[in-house]
């Protein structure tokens, strides 16, 4: 009997960290989520940024490439 209970609580310890493991890998993946979204974000940001310094670049080449020919 006496090893039944034993059995029963070591089980019961088992739960409980794969309880506190799941709300841990829960809460981790919630983080990870926000983070992409932020990192999502950013390059987005950094792509459109990037595209208005080409077109800026462009313009500067094609302004003294006429320059040029004056």
């Amino acid at each position: 009997m006496t090893d039944t209970i034993t059995r029963i609580n070591k089980l019961e310890e088992q739960v409980n960290e794969l309880l506190e493991l799941c709300q841990r890998l829960g809460s981790d993946n919630q983080d990870l989520r926000a983070q992409l979204q932020t990192l999502t974000s950013e390059r987005s940001n950094l792509i459109e940024s990037k595209e208005k310094v080409r077109v800026q670049v462009e313009s500067m080449i094609t302004r003294l490439r006429s320059m040029e020919k004056a």
